[in-house]
């Protein structure tokens, strides 16, 4: 790993309407955080674990940041998974690694967001720098340096009725298995290994897997995939406490969890706002 560019700190799913997702994750048994409005114009929800988070995104038509306009056009392709974003102790120092290793990052800039908290309103502060589109194929690769971590990791946020903890794995799907995860190997400065169904670069406490989609499919049968433009991004595989407790949380909220031939729990792309979700 790159001394700024450290594992993954959240996921972003680009969604189309902020509170229907919202209510679909909570029903999946997700504790949900109140809704953020960003400086930059973009409004979210989040999903908090431990050390990462899922991040709900809805940035509008003509939003006032060019950081957003990336959002605002996935959305117009569909929903689901669009980006990475990896944690540093320093936005500036890893856009120097960026630089120097390729990607064209962007000169890292800060934005916020008001927090009500019990003891009054508080602002959640992040530094963010974003490697060039055209260097990290299947989606948008950026750091985030957290100026507040208090505000955003709070302790009543992280009780999930369906027992997560955290992010497992990211998977990404394409023809050229080899060539998307050199992408990633490039940037975290991290060798991949074989896996049966292609590759996987380890960061920290999670994982990016890279697989064709024939091959995930195969592992995960009967789950539907996102229809957008390979390579992408189509899966997110989150930690649970209690794999069967998992499956009861979900079947609550109105869902059929897919049982898998390794004993997770699946939701397809069509179900979960455009990313498939692997609960195991």
């Amino acid at each position: 790993m790159r001394q700024h560019i450290q594992g993954i700190d959240h996921v972003v799913v680009v969604v189309r309407d902020l509170d229907a997702a919202r209510d679909a994750f909570r029903r999946m048994g997700f504790a949900v955080t109140p809704r953020g409005v960003h400086t930059l114009g973009s409004q979210n929800h989040c999903v908090m674990f431990g050390r990462d988070y899922i991040e709900l995104l809805w940035s509008p038509e003509g939003a006032p940041h060019p950081s957003r306009q990336y959002y605002t056009e996935f959305a117009r392709a569909g929903e689901g998974l669009a980006a990475i974003a990896f944690g540093t102790d320093s936005a500036k120092g890893a856009y120097t690694e960026m630089l120097w290793a390729g990607f064209a990052p962007t000169d890292p800039v800060e934005f916020a967001r008001p927090v009500e908290l019990p003891e009054g309103r508080r602002e959640a502060r992040f530094r963010v720098s974003m490697a060039a589109l055209d260097r990290t194929p299947g989606g948008r690769a950026f750091v985030c340096e957290h100026l507040t971590r208090a505000v955003v990791w709070r302790p009543e946020h992280q009780r999930h009725a369906n027992g997560a903890t955290g992010i497992a794995a990211v998977a990404f799907v394409g023809a050229d298995v080899a060539g998307t995860a050199r992408a990633y190997e490039r940037l975290l400065a991290t060798p991949a290994e074989p896996i049966a169904e292609g590759l996987v670069v380890r960061t920290g406490d999670a994982a990016i897997a890279f697989a064709t989609t024939r091959s995930l499919s195969a592992r995960f049968p009967r789950i539907r995939l996102s229809p957008r433009t390979e390579p992408l991004m189509a899966a997110l595989f989150i930690r649970v406490a209690d794999r069967t407790a998992a499956a009861a949380a979900l079947a609550a909220g109105g869902f059929a969890p897919a049982p898998m031939p390794d004993g997770s729990f699946a939701l397809g792309a069509d179900e979960a706002h455009g990313v498939a979700l692997f609960f195991g």
